[in-house]
């Protein structure tokens, strides 16, 4: 490809960009969208500017989503009766024909624009955030994270039993302020063109908060989130409280070293450490995959740019139960998977947070999020709490966790009734309580 070929086609992204956020508006007054932050805001510097953000996609962009969805190149079926050669084609047959014909994207459009929603500058990169402000003045601030393959819309029942407990029988006392940004790479933040990963997207969150006005706050994480979490414990600005996280991802150096060789589990490991380093194995060993590609060749992943191909990617991430995760499947295929209801998680979920990649194209820049997690934390010396759902893709033991949280405040595990991997979307009431005995003791 010639360079002015390749300009050609970096314009190209960069007007499809243009255009799709170019339809928002300024939708919330800018007088009601102060009147929900702090007063600190009113004297941020032009540089550090916070500019009130609506969704307004175009109806061509989701016309044109629907008509690529039911061109959809069908591949043969899978040669087993099960998921173990990935999604199978019947799922995603099932799940295109509802996403191109029922699916109603402007449904989550007026979810999104019904909060406070907003854009700020950060390190050369716009960043997008939903910022909910209790009505309780005393509420704790809060930052929380989200993962791959998820984005804010992975956490937007938490934001009223946070940021209202009394109305979901808890305490005044329990209330949030609740910052939920998108890493950049995903949704409706900047796609960063140069290296970008959890250390400096750890700095932007403190530097979000400090612009918000907060001189105190907590942080949350899970899946990828809980990795710029831990980076955010390991920095440990004045500003932070301590960090909760439902997936500490801690592992041993000799344990994680045992892990890629594939040798089985040492006799001297506990009875939880032995159960997690089986999970851990068989995780490796038969559902890793996605994940091996992210980090090392997350640019050839061209097909997270058709519809139908980027749905499949997403939902083959799985958790503790099953690759697909069963929950999903079930709400996607309307039936019970694996002894594992949908509960309160439907496939209109699902498709929100998968048309949002579509719609912003960071099926790749999202991946390639991988590509600069170097490891994890080492050393975290803030407050650190952390639940584990019986869903997980391991039940981290608090033995391996304590070798890098240094200053442990709560640990759940075992006691958690439902929720796997991605806890704050199926089972926010659950996560809700989570957060809330966490950092009862750092109010």
């Amino acid at each position: 490809m010639s360079k002015s070929d390749t300009s050609r086609t970096s314009d190209t992204i960069d007007q499809d960009r243009r255009r799709l956020l170019g339809a928002t508006t300024m939708g919330i007054a800018v007088a009601g969208a102060a009147s929900l932050l702090p007063s600190q805001l009113a004297a941020a510097p032009a540089g550090d500017a916070i500019r009130p953000f609506r969704i307004n996609v175009p109806q061509s962009e989701l016309n044109d989503m629907q008509r690529r969805i039911s061109a959809t190149r069908w591949p043969e079926r899978e040669t087993v009766t099960d998921n173990s050669q990935g999604v199978p084609l019947a799922t995603m047959q099932a799940l295109a024909s509802y996403w191109a014909t029922d699916y109603d994207w402007r449904k989550c459009e007026a979810k999104l624009n019904a909060l406070p929603q907003f854009m700020t500058e950060i390190d050369g990169l716009d960043i997008y955030f939903i910022h909910v402000r209790s009505k309780h003045e005393n509420a704790l601030p809060i930052i929380v994270t989200h993962g791959w393959p998820g984005s804010p819309i992975e956490q937007l029942k938490i934001i009223e039993p946070l940021t209202n407990p009394t109305a979901y029988g808890a305490s005044l006392s329990d209330a949030f302020h609740v910052v939920i940004p998108a890493i950049p790479g995903y949704g409706f933040s900047s796609r960063p063109t140069s290296a970008w990963g959890p250390d400096q997207t750890a700095r932007a969150w403190t530097a979000l908060m400090k612009r918000l006005g907060y001189t105190k706050f907590v942080a949350q994480g899970g899946d990828v989130g809980a990795i710029v979490t831990n980076m955010l414990g390991q920095q440990a600005p004045a500003e932070l409280a301590g960090i909760h996280s439902n997936f500490p991802y801690v592992i041993p150096p000799d344990i994680a070293k045992a892990l890629r060789c594939g040798d089985p589990p040492r006799a001297s490991l506990s009875a939880d450490e032995k159960r997690a380093y089986e999970q851990l194995l068989r995780f490796n060993t038969l559902h890793s995959a996605y994940a091996f590609e992210n980090r090392t060749r997350p640019q050839t992943l061209y097909g997270l740019t058709d519809p139908v191909g980027l749905a499949a990617w997403l939902l083959d991430h799985g958790d503790g139960w099953g690759q697909p995760s069963p929950v999903q499947l079930s709400a996607i295929l309307g039936h019970t998977i694996d002894g594992h209801p949908a509960d309160g998680f439907t496939r209109d979920d699902y498709l929100d947070n998968t048309t949002l990649y579509y719609l912003t194209n960071t099926g790749i820049s999202s991946c390639r999020f991988y590509w600069y997690i170097k490891g994890n934390a080492t050393s975290v010396n803030v407050p650190a709490a952390v639940s584990v759902f019986p869903g997980e893709i391991y039940q981290a033991p608090r033995s391996w966790t304590a070798t890098v949280y240094h200053n442990i405040i709560y640990y759940s595990i075992d006691k958690i009734p439902k929720g796997g991997h991605f806890a704050a979307w199926e089972q926010p009431q659950l996560f809700s309580e989570e957060l809330r005995a966490a950092f009862r003791s750092l109010r």
